[in-house]
């Protein structure tokens, strides 16, 4: 079923995407997706967040620059190109004018879970004034306001992204609360 709301929803977008379609397109009955589920847009969201935590895991290095190189493109290929992304992004949208949806996405962070394991890893914390909160903000902020702001994401080159975040938290530097 969470396959088949992804490929639903980039065939009909998100206001095409019904329950009713989800249990056609997965081969189910209607009860059978109401029972694990109560809108398209909890679907939609579990979908997201487990594709999302594979999509946008980086192996990490020894290289902070590297990490951060890698998490970024990563970010940028799920924005832009996973179906998986299509759906939070949709969700982000849609959460604009739907507290429901809203609230959903509030129950769990992922791109900023994602995140905050690369910034641990790459610039450390427990050393300044900059929460972890605030510094994972700083890493997605740019590359999520560029792609949902439907800018070619071919023209964000991650390296250069993660030098200057790099300048910017150390600067800044990492206070260890998130």
């Amino acid at each position: 079923m969470l396959h088949a709301v992804d490929d639903l929803l980039l065939e009909v977008g998100y206001a095409g995407v019904t329950m009713k379609g989800i249990a056609e397109r997965a081969r189910v009955s209607r009860q059978t997706v109401y029972r694990w589920w109560s809108t398209k847009a909890e679907v939609l969201f579990e979908a997201s967040v487990n594709d999302a935590a594979a999509e946008l895991a980086v192996e990490p290095t020894d290289d902070p620059l590297a990490d951060l190189t890698a998490y970024l493109e990563a970010l940028v290929r799920f924005l832009a190109h996973s179906p998986a992304g299509a759906a939070y992004r949709a969700l982000i949208g849609e959460a604009q004018g739907d507290p429901a949806v809203a609230a959903l996405l509030a129950t769990k962070d992922v791109l900023g879970d994602s995140a905050l394991a690369v910034v641990r890893r790459a610039v450390g914390e427990g050393r300044g004034k900059l929460p972890l909160d605030q510094a994972t903000a700083l890493l997605i902020g740019p590359t999520f306001f560029w792609v949902l702001s439907g800018r070619d994401p071919g023209r964000l080159v991650a390296r250069e992204r993660a030098e200057a975040y790099l300048h910017e938290v150390r600067a800044g530097e990492i206070m260890g609360t998130a």
